[in-house]
């Protein structure tokens, strides 16, 4: 019998949940999202997330993905969120919204151990570097496919600002970048960071990636590029399956 947990994914602009099949790898039956509150301080978006959870009737433990660095449950930077989440008990908060014990960990960990796993790197035993892109830059880092966590790669300085602010798919949208110019500024960031980790694989990740046919042939990279198997939905996966562990 197929073990079935809920994963929730909280964005910049939406918080997503769907049920997981974590024996599997799959998601069963609908997602469900609802929009990321404009101040989206614990108090405000808690509320979201139980009712996304009580749409989703499932038993065990909850995974949940979070756009910031966490330690032992608790959020330690605040890029993207509200700055009243610093030093909050992300995980204690969110399991008292759902009545359920809760995996709380950064949004592009959680895509990463859903690709590393049953998606895109799934095999690969070299360096890998996942990579989403939405409201800001994600990152995660696999070597012989285990996790190191909180690598916040999206933050690395590029003319004189985050990566992220230069390269993230909120970034195309906001400055109505074509695919050929946000394509080149990828390529950029791509280009450091290969010098930088060497990796043998990059997978890229986000809801951008739905569109990967479009941009795809104009990156340029000497490491291979896959686009992510779960697409925008690897954090609800990949939160459910850190759930499971």
């Amino acid at each position: 019998m197929a073990r079935i947990l809920l994963g929730v994914d909280v964005g910049g602009s939406s918080v997503k949940a769907g049920l997981v099949d974590v024996e599997g790898g799959r998601l069963v039956g609908e997602l469900l999202s609802a929009p990321t509150p404009a101040h989206s301080a614990p108090q405000a978006l808690m509320p979201v997330i139980a009712r996304l959870a009580a749409q989703l009737p499932a038993t065990g433990p909850v995974g949940l993905c979070f756009p910031s660095v966490v330690k032992q449950g608790r959020v330690r930077t605040a890029a993207n969120i509200d700055p009243s989440w610093l030093g909050v008990d992300g995980a204690g908060l969110a399991a008292g919204a759902v009545g359920r014990p809760v995996a709380f960990l950064n949004d592009a960990d959680a895509a990463g151990i859903a690709e590393m796993r049953f998606g895109s790197g799934s095999g690969v035993r070299g360096p890998v570097v996942m990579l989403t892109f939405g409201t800001g830059i994600g990152s995660a880092l696999f070597i012989e496919g285990r996790l190191y966590p909180n690598t916040e790669l999206g933050h690395l300085e590029m003319r004189g600002m985050d990566a992220e602010k230069w390269a993230s798919a909120h970034v195309r949208t906001a400055l109505d970048l074509d695919w050929p110019e946000w394509s080149e500024r990828v390529n950029e960031y791509l280009a450091r960071m290969h010098a930088l980790l060497w990796p043998d694989l990059f997978i890229l990740g986000g809801a951008v990636t739905e569109h990967f046919e479009r941009f795809a042939p104009l990156l340029r990279c000497e490491a291979e590029i896959r686009p992510a198997h779960f697409t925008g939905q690897a954090g609800i996966v990949g939160a459910a399956l850190a759930a499971a562990d």
